[in-house]
Parts: structure tokens; C-alpha cells; sequence
């Protein structure tokens, strides 16, 4: 099984990434503006529409405030498993980092999924230092 895990550092508040994260729901508008252009709940799964055109089924598995962690697993399309997360860590009181980890198969997708997972990360650093700007 493929494993990847990114740590990107913020200059935001953890708080403040942290309710953006946890804001489901809200990915296109709060979180990763542009790379995200459709998001919205099913029930307990949030469809997902990529700039690439891709759509994705994601079972929001655990919204965790008082670890800071989102936890969801794709439910459908090319890959055979897929289980990710992100968790918010404090850097002081305005900075904080976040980690993603995504366990994926097959493995042969782990570039694909990297590359995504690096464009989310640049979107949302972008979104999240530009609203702390404003």
C-alpha cells in the first residue's frame, strides 16, 4: 500500500485553518479555492469536483475538534483504497502546520494522488494567507 504524507507549514492560526478544514462542506469557497471548484454533502459523503474535472466521493469519516484531525476515505472510482487525513498542529499564535497522510492502492496511482495532494496544499496556503491578509 502506497503512504504519502506532506507537512506544510502556515502563517495563520491554527484555529483559523483548523475552521476552514473542518468546514466540509465549504472546500471550493474556504479552503482550496481553485483547485476545488464544486463541493457539497450527500448525507454523511461530500462530492468533490477538481479543477481537472475529476469528481470524487468522499466518506467524511471523523471531524475531530479536539485533535484538529478530518478523516475520509474515497468511496468509489480508479483506486481500491483510499483513507486520508489532515491534522492542525499550533506553531505559536499565528502559525501552525498541517499534516496529510493518504494510504492508497493501487500503488501505481501514488504519483497521481501526490501531485494532487501538492496542488491542494499550494491552493490552500494561498487561500488561507490571503484571507489572514485581508
Amino acid at each position: 500500500m502506497a503512504s504519502i504524507r506532506k507537512e506544510v507549514s502556515f502563517n495563520v492560526s491554527a484555529e483559523q485553518l483548523w475552521d476552514a478544514v473542518r468546514d466540509v462542506g465549504a472546500l471550493h469557497t474556504r479552503l482550496v479555492v481553485g483547485f476545488v471548484t464544486d463541493c457539497h454533502l450527500e448525507g454523511g459523503v461530500r462530492i468533490v469536483t477538481f479543477a481537472n474535472g475529476l469528481v470524487a466521493r468522499e466518506l467524511i469519516v471523523d471531524v475531530n475538534d479536539a485533535d484538529q484531525r478530518l478523516v475520509w476515505a474515497v468511496v468509489d472510482g480508479q483506486l481500491s483504497h483510499h483513507n486520508a487525513s489532515v491534522q492542525v498542529f499550533a506553531d505559536g499564535a499565528q502559525r501552525c502546520r498541517l499534516v496529510w497522510i493518504a494510504d492508497l492502492l493501487p500503488n501505481e496511482m501514488a504519483p497521481a494522488i501526490e501531485a494532487m495532494i501538492e496542488q491542494g496544499l499550494l491552493a490552500m496556503k494561498n487561500t488561507l494567507e490571503q484571507v489572514a491578509k485581508d
